[in-house]
């Protein structure tokens, strides 16, 4: 997938750079490179390696001025940039249908999969001046909540 990625990335004009960290100790090598890379933004993919680490992410973004997305809410009220993603309720709410028709008797592989469709934005002004990001106000509008 990386390739996929990496291929869509260049025909945006952009180049992608995939980095890992398996534990907490491995931040400070990432955000380094992330300086020495000289990158436009971070985006930070999903898990509960992540989320339980949300804070101290946001932290690192906003001391190393990286502009960074993140797909729960939590991310942006901690102080990260922006945070898009499938909003928990929705999959709940899914997961509950599913548990509904189990219990009443439906195969699980009859099911039909299904994907949450509504996604949540929400967006930090304060870090966005802090960072000396504009956001438009087109994007401002479409936010789900903005944090000043």
């Amino acid at each position: 997938m990386t390739k996929e990625l990496q291929a869509a990335a260049r025909t945006l004009g952009l180049e992608l750079h995939v980095l890992t960290a398996s534990t907490e100790h491995d931040f400070d090598g990432v955000f380094a490179k992330l300086i020495q890379l000289r990158v436009g933004g971070l985006v930070i993919s999903g898990g509960p390696f992540f989320a339980s680490r949300t804070e101290q992410l946001a932290a690192l973004a906003l001391h190393h001025l990286v502009p960074t997305i993140y797909q729960d809410r939590e991310f942006a009220v901690a102080g990260g940039l922006l945070s898009y993603g499938t909003a928990p309720t929705e999959t709940y709410r899914l997961a509950g249908i599913y548990t509904g028709r189990v219990l009443k008797g439906d195969k699980p592989g009859d099911l039909p999969v299904q994907q949450a469709t509504k996604v949540e934005l929400f967006i930090n002004l304060k870090t966005a001046k802090t960072l000396g990001v504009n956001v438009p106000n087109t994007i401002i509008g479409r936010a789900d909540e903005v944090i000043e």
